[in-house]
C-alpha cells in the first residue's frame, strides 16, 4: 500500500478539495469554499520534463483545478450527494463469504456469466448489484467533472495561455515514453481506464456545447437527476433527448 501510494503521489499535480470545510470548524472557517492544493515538486518536474513555459504550464495546471472549485459553487447540493453516494459503498448486506464465492466462481468460470463487470475485472464480483449501480454513479460524474475541468483548460486561447496547444500536445504524448515497468503498474491500478474516463467525460462536455451551447450544458449543474449516467458519457445525445426535451 505505501509503494502503490508513493507512486501516485509522484503523478499528481493538484486537487481541488470540496471537503476540507468538513474536517473542523477551523477548516470550514479557512476554507469555506472547500481548498485548492498543487504538488509544487511535481509540477515543476512535469514542466521540465516535457520542456515547456513554466508560467504557462502552471496557469494552465491552475485553471483545471479552479474549474472545479466553480462546478462546486454552481452545484452546491453536489458535495453532499457525492458524499451520501460514496457512504453508501461497502454498506450493503451482503457476507463476505458469498462475495468470496463470486470471486472464485468467475474466476474458475462456473459464474453465471450474466452480471457484467463494468470493466472492474475480477473485483466487479466483491460487489452487489446495488454498488455495482452507485459506482457506475460516481464513474459518470468523476467523467463529468474532469471532463469539464479539461474541456475549460483546452478552450482558452493564446491570449490567456499562449502555449497552450503546445501544452497538451507534450503532455499527453509524455505517456508515450513511459517504462514498461511504469505502464504495468499504470494498468494494475486502473489509472489508463480513468484517463480514458476523462477522456469520454471531455467528449460528452464538447459534443453538447458544440450542438446546443454551454448555457444548455450548465442544465448539467440543476440537480442529481441532470447528471449524465455512465452510458449517456458515452452517448451524450441520448442525455440531451432525457434531460433537454
Amino acid at each position: 500500500m505505501g509503494a502503490m501510494v508513493g507512486f501516485l503521489s509522484s503523478k499528481v499535480l493538484g486537487q481541488y478539495d470540496p471537503y476540507a470545510g468538513l474536517v473542523s470548524p477551523r477548516a470550514a472557517e479557512s476554507h469555506p469554499g472547500g481548498r485548492l492544493m498543487f504538488v509544487a515538486p511535481n509540477v515543476l518536474w512535469t514542466e521540465q520534463e516535457i520542456n515547456v513555459d513554466p508560467d504557462d504550464f502552471r496557469l494552465w495546471v491552475c485553471l483545471h483545478e479552479q474549474t472545479h472549485r466553480v462546478q462546486f459553487a454552481a452545484a452546491p447540493w453536489l458535495r453532499g450527494h457525492m458524499l451520501q453516494q460514496i457512504s453508501t459503498l461497502g454498506s450493503f448486506d451482503v457476507s463476505p463469504w458469498d462475495r468470496l464465492s463470486a470471486v472464485v466462481a468467475s474466476v474458475t468460470g462456473k459464474g453465471s456469466g450474466n452480471q457484467p463487470d463494468a470493466g472492474l475485472g475480477p473485483i466487479g464480483h466483491l460487489l452487489t448489484d446495488e454498488e455495482k449501480a452507485t459506482l457506475s454513479h460516481l464513474t459518470a460524474v468523476m467523467s463529468l467533472l474532469e471532463g469539464h475541468a479539461n474541456a475549460v483548460m483546452d478552450a482558452v486561447d493564446s491570449t490567456i495561455v499562449p502555449t497552450v496547444k503546445t501544452i497538451r500536445r507534450r503532455f499527453n504524448a509524455r505517456s508515450d515514453n513511459h517504462g514498461a515497468l511504469d505502464r504495468a503498474i499504470r494498468t494494475l491500478m486502473g489509472m489508463d481506464a480513468k484517463m480514458r474516463q476523462y477522456s469520454n467525460g471531455q467528449k460528452f462536455v464538447e459534443y453538447i456545447v458544440e450542438r446546443a451551447g454551454m448555457d444548455t450544458f450548465n442544465t448539467v449543474w440543476t440537480s442529481a437527476e441532470t447528471l449524465p449516467t455512465e452510458a449517456e458519457i458515452h452517448d451524450p445525445q441520448r442525455w440531451m433527448d432525457r434531460v433537454l426535451t
